[in-house]
């Protein structure tokens, strides 16, 4: 296996691509953040923790292209109890590893505190991150799989009015 360092300029595209959606998310900025996706992605939130087979499993979230338009369209309209008042959010993510490192491909594990404030509550949250980001000769980087596994994914979630 190669050196999967940090410092590999593909790896450090992966990065910057992960604080790039981090902030679009804390920004609300959903249209941004839809885009930096390609279109066979996928974005989970896995309930078994340990579990790779998504398609086979209960997710709290499984989206593909269209699932995550329709997501985002809830967000934007404002009807959605989601959308009604949404949480705004501050994230840290952080040790960040390297999984699989390609010509044309990263894969990165990360972890992830989002603190949440609604309705006079805060509210945080912990999760370990996996992306894969697909690596464009023309700079134009996309996220083509994302998985967010809460550390207490097992436990019940309330509503959380913003995406993770």
């Amino acid at each position: 296996m190669t050196d999967l360092t940090l410092t590999d300029p593909r790896v450090l595209r992966a990065i910057e691509l992960i604080w790039k959606e981090a902030e679009a998310l804390d920004d609300k900025d959903y249209k941004s953040w839809e885009q930096m996706y390609s279109d066979d992605a996928h974005y989970v939130v896995p309930i078994d923790p340990d579990t790779d087979d998504f398609g086979s499993s209960l997710n709290l979230v499984y989206d593909d292209k269209r699932m995550r338009r329709l997501r985002v369209e809830r967000m934007l309209q404002g009807y959605s109890p989601s959308a009604v008042a949404a949480a705004r959010t501050v994230r840290v993510i952080s040790r960040f590893t390297v999984r699989e490192l390609t010509d044309t491909s990263v894969t990165v594990r990360s972890a992830q505190i989002l603190n949440a404030f609604k309705r006079n509550e805060f509210l945080t949250l912990g999760a370990n991150l996996t992306h894969t980001v697909v690596l464009d000769d023309e700079g134009d980087d996309k996220i083509s799989l994302k998985v967010i596994r809460l550390v207490d994914s097992e436990d019940a979630v309330s509503a959380s009015g913003y995406l993770l």
